[in-house]
């Protein structure tokens, strides 16, 4: 393809206060519809807007952890549309004084570092939802007031492999700030994503669509693919690409059209009046720094240094915060001084267990102790690795030990090489032609021979003892 992609996101993250922006109405999800609203969030006539502090704290918190300038002096200012969500017909939200901006975030794509610009953080509230059924369209303003962080990046984005890493990264930090839960499945992040091409050597950006409805990072990394293509069709093709609001369609794996896009002038911003200007003092700055705790490029390099791991596995384990602390935990408990061992289980059955629950290590109910049991009978070679898999997905599904597992399901591996050499005897004599592939020089041929000694023991003979049996009858 003869042209370069440009993409800038706009993620919308949900602050974890226990009340909205600007009233004292309950952020709880999974509420009983319109029961957390009053007349603020509604915009009934005579109300007014008071801001609540820790929802500013936040942002400030977010803007040093995504270095950027936080602003002295900020304001809000009421963006106008119509829609059946927005109560008031405005939106309190920030234009031209956002709390933060000029930040930047360090992304690792692939085996190279991409820096992607961060042009502003700016505070505002959400909308309410709308429910479409068969016949009719519900709204439910439980959400209206909700404290929104939008975080919105430069166009330094050229591919969605970049976009899905800079939404990692970006996940990863708010996270360990503990501003937010990030569960995109209640709304808590959203991502918005504005795409064009260009060809390759133009300066000038391309006419952009905005991508929306995109509910994981898959889905935005396959919507922006999806996009690309299509623009790139369009141009070939000799048509012209229309600025418009798109719709990711998940059964379809398509953009549809949503709406025409509309301008910055087009939403007639103006300052909210209701609300005064907020000075933010080098002290306010100063304090909040101090609260930020240590943040994942930091605590993967302590951890290469204090641990002797690998940058690869230092970088999987501190992605998510949850997931650090429970590995940290138990690589401080493995009292080897060479924690590889420990780092495997962890990035292998444990991160494979847990994806496929869609939860965290820590949330699987197998405590460091336990872990470091059925690492233990690893370590010794009493159990296979296949075996420790086995007794890994036991444990998490019935909560007890390893040991209890093994014992009750007759796992320990076999060293005695007595019983071996009858083993190995019984397969050299059932699999001639194997063992003369070995000696002929198909070095394959050995694990076939292991596979059946294994296969002959029900899985618990030692593959190393195996092996080096085999190796010794066959020279």
């Amino acid at each position: 393809m003869n042209y370069e992609t440009v993409i800038g996101l706009e993620v919308h993250v949900q602050l974890k206060t226990k009340t909205k922006i600007f009233c004292s109405c309950s952020t709880e999800f999974g509420s009983e519809p319109n029961t957390q609203v009053c007349p603020v969030c509604l915009g009934l006539p005579g109300s007014l807007p008071v801001l609540n502090k820790t929802v500013l704290d936040y942002a400030i918190k977010v803007g040093l952890a995504l270095n950027c300038t936080v602003q002295p002096f900020t304001k809000f200012d009421r963006k106008h549309y119509y829609y059946p969500d927005l109560p008031k017909n405005y939106q309190i939200s920030q234009y031209d004084l956002p709390v933060s901006q000029d930040g930047y975030l360090d992304v690792e794509v692939g085996d190279k570092i991409k820096r992607i610009r961060i042009k502003r953080a700016h505070l505002e509230e959400d909308a309410g939802k709308l429910i479409h059924e068969n016949d009719a369209s519900l709204l439910d303003l439980n959400r209206t007031g909700m404290p929104l962080l939008e975080i919105v990046t430069e166009p330094d984005i050229h591919s969605p492999e970049e976009a899905h890493a800079y939404l990692t990264a970006l996940k990863s930090i708010i996270e360990y700030l503990d501003v937010s839960d990030c569960d995109m499945e209640k709304g808590s992040l959203r991502c918005d994503a504005n795409v064009s091409i260009r060809k390759i050597g133009e300066t000038e950006l391309g006419t952009k669509t905005e991508l929306k409805n995109m509910n994981s990072f898959k889905g935005v990394k396959d919507a922006l693919a999806y996009e690309v293509q299509r623009q790139a069709e369009v141009l070939d093709e000799g048509g012209k690409i229309i600025q418009q609001t798109m719709l990711w369609d998940v059964k379809e794996n398509k953009t549809v059209v949503m709406r025409t896009k509309e301008e910055a002038k087009d939403y007639r911003y103006f300052p909210e009046p209701d609300l005064p200007p907020f000075l933010i003092t080098k002290e306010k700055i100063q304090e909040m720094r101090e609260t930020l705790p240590e943040l994942p490029q930091q605590r993967c390099k302590r951890i290469i240094q204090e641990y002797g791991l690998s940058e690869h596995d230092a970088n999987i384990l501190v992605i998510s915060k949850a997931d650090a602390d429970y590995a940290e935990e138990c690589i401080r408990a493995y009292k080897n001084s060479d924690k590889k061992p420990v780092v495997n289980i962890l990035i292998g059955p444990m991160f494979s267990e847990a994806n496929t629950r869609n939860t965290s290590m820590s949330a699987l109910g197998v405590n460091s102790d336990n872990l470091l049991e059925l690492l233990g009978y690893i370590d010794r070679d009493e159990i296979s690795n296949l075996n420790a898999k086995v007794v890994l997905k036991d444990m998490i599904e019935t909560k007890n030990k390893a040991s209890e597992i093994i014992k009750a399901k007759n796992l320990i591996q076999i060293s005695d090489t007595s019983f071996l050499d009858s083993a190995v005897d019984e397969v050299l004599q059932a699999n001639v032609k194997s063992v003369e592939d070995f000696r002929s020089g198909k070095a394959n041929a050995l694990m076939f021979l292991v596979g059946q000694v294994m296969k002959k023991s029900a899985g618990k003979a030692n593959p190393k003892v195996v092996q080096e049996i085999l190796k010794r009858r066959l020279s």
